[in-house]
């Protein structure tokens, strides 16, 4: 399955959908595929900016989702009019709800174990069927060789088609792109699902999350770990995408006497 694509400040980002995303992460799972999912917004787009190396990762995934708001403007204004949001969160319920139906197990990785705890209780009381195959919380500081091998044994001999990875942008990316290849499933970086899913943090309101505020909200409810990335780093991203957009409608002006002839 091919997804309309647009390169944003250098950035591949596919105009999906929850539908046609889940489907083709369903197949590649059952196919046991080594496949590897993004869900990008202005804060990884920065981050490729500012390192080559995590431009690399990004640009070597699968998909690349448009995670936030900002991105599905971005596409729509580069001609992907129908480009719509999938949230990260919302597609974690979307795609457990069809793996449960599918009798596709999951793994998870990621979170604290208390929130581990209590989002396993959550999708076992949702999903009574779901087959969560490993799940694991991983320290927080950077692990050794030795120990992220030992994670990743734990996952393939789990059994696990479908990974669901939250430990945070940019660290789950560079995990993905590492056991890419390794694990025999579908990596899915699904940043903060994990602790939004569990009930240990607040979701911004829908209406937030629609006019493109969720950043606002985030940053209130969590000042001190977030004011770097939405304060400094992504308003970096209105510049750098308006260059492009202008290149790109000149570009469009200039091609179009020749289109006409």
């Amino acid at each position: 399955m091919s997804f309309d694509s647009r390169y944003i400040c250098g950035i591949r980002v596919d105009a999906s959908s929850y539908r046609t995303l889940a489907d083709q992460v369903l197949e590649w799972a059952r196919a046991g595929e080594s496949k590897m999912v993004c869900f990008a917004s202005v804060h990884m787009i920065i981050e490729a900016l500012d390192s080559p190396e995590f431009r690399r990762v990004l640009l070597a995934a699968d998909v690349v989702n448009p995670d936030g708001m900002p991105l599905v403007w971005a596409l729509r204004s580069l001609g992907v009019r129908s480009a719509s949001r999938v949230y990260g969160p919302d597609f974690t319920r979307f795609v457990i709800r069809a793996a449960a139906e599918a009798g596709v197990p999951i793994a998870l990785y990621g979170g604290s174990p208390d929130t581990l705890r209590r989002f396993e209780d959550v999708l076992k009381a949702e999903h009574p069927t779901l087959d969560i195959a490993c799940s694991i919380s991983p320290p927080f500081r950077p692990l050794s060789a030795e120990e992220r091998a030992a994670h990743v044994e734990r996952i393939r001999e789990s059994g696990a088609r479908i990974v669901l990875v939250g430990i945070g942008c940019p660290k789950q990316e560079y995990w993905m792109e590492q056991c890419r290849g390794t694990l025999p499933g579908v990596l899915l970086g699904v940043g903060a699902a994990f602790d939004f899913l569990a009930g240990v943090k607040p979701q911004a309101p829908r209406w937030m999350m629609r006019a493109g505020l969720e950043w606002f909200f985030r940053l209130v409810t969590e000042p001190r770990r977030l004011a770097t990335r939405y304060l400094a780093q992504a308003p970096r991203f209105i510049p750098y995408f308006l260059a492009q957009l202008w290149r790109t409608k000149m570009a469009e002006l200039r091609a179009a006497p020749r289109r006409a002839e």
